[in-house]
């Protein structure tokens, strides 16, 4: 086998690669759904520039297109190179806790798994499937797994930028002030829910997963067809109980 040639970079090539390294930034920072224009106004880059090297990205796994193609997330590859600091794989164990649940209780009981900034939802109830999963995993500010994580932020601004609370119903909040006072509200009780902000018809409470060491592991969430935020709030004594089980398996 010849060996091959090393020509070293040349010309464009440094900046190109600094520029893929920054979108890649920019879209970690921004969130699941940034669009191109909004990742080339951050960065200052040329439109064209831009959809060039998102393209790049997306063919080479770094980044997904959502199925909506609204939008850019973060792809396999780098969830590969972040490993072991990136949501960890759910265990036979942990799904056997959360269908139990799923006996107990007449809703839909699934499992979102986070990261320090994002949500992925790992178990969906096959009995209640979730309409939209990547509507969780996108809009942070409408659902109440969502909402859970940014609570948890020093700063929800570092993790969702206010000019991306994007109205999905009447009903979603839209505004950081109104967002700052969620949030109060879910530390407070310690559980976050919310009714008719993602979609119409549907409620849901999230109640936290937290490791032996306290920190923000995965939520239970618990789904009603309602607008009444009541209706899943009824449902977060059975999931706390559960809750705490599965800290111990996915801490």
């Amino acid at each position: 086998m010849t060996p091959a040639v090393d020509r070293g970079l040349t010309g464009r090539q440094p900046k190109a690669v600094q520029s893929a390294l920054a979108i890649l930034e920019a879209v970690a920072r921004a969130g699941a759904g940034v669009t191109a224009r909004e990742v080339a106004e951050e960065l200052g880059l040329p439109p064209a520039t831009t959809y060039r090297l998102l393209n790049l990205l997306v063919g080479e796994e770094y980044l997904v297109r959502l199925p909506d193609l609204h939008g850019f997330a973060l792809g396999r590859k780098v969830s590969a190179l972040t490993r072991g600091e990136g949501v960890v794989p759910l265990s036979t164990a942990a799904r056997e806790v959360v269908a139990e649940l799923r006996g107990r209780v007449r809703c839909g009981v699934h499992l979102v798994l986070y990261t320090a900034t994002s949500l992925h939802c790992a178990d969906v109830d096959p009995d209640h499937p979730l309409q939209a999963p990547e509507l969780l995993e996108r809009h942070l500010h409408a659902s109440a797994p969502g909402k859970l994580l940014l609570a948890e932020q020093p700063d929800w601004q570092d993790v969702l930028q206010p000019h991306r609370l994007h109205r999905l119903t009447d009903r979603t909040v839209a505004r950081a002030a109104d967002l700052d006072a969620e949030l109060r509200v879910v530390r407070r009780r310690g559980c976050a829910v919310q009714a008719g902000q993602v979609h119409d018809d549907l409620a849901c409470a999230a109640v936290p997963v937290r490791s032996p060491a306290g920190v923000l592991v995965a939520a239970v969430v618990v789904t009603v067809r309602s607008a009444d935020p009541a209706a899943p709030a009824a449902q977060t004594a059975p999931a706390r109980e559960y809750a705490g089980r599965l800290g111990r398996l996915l801490g």
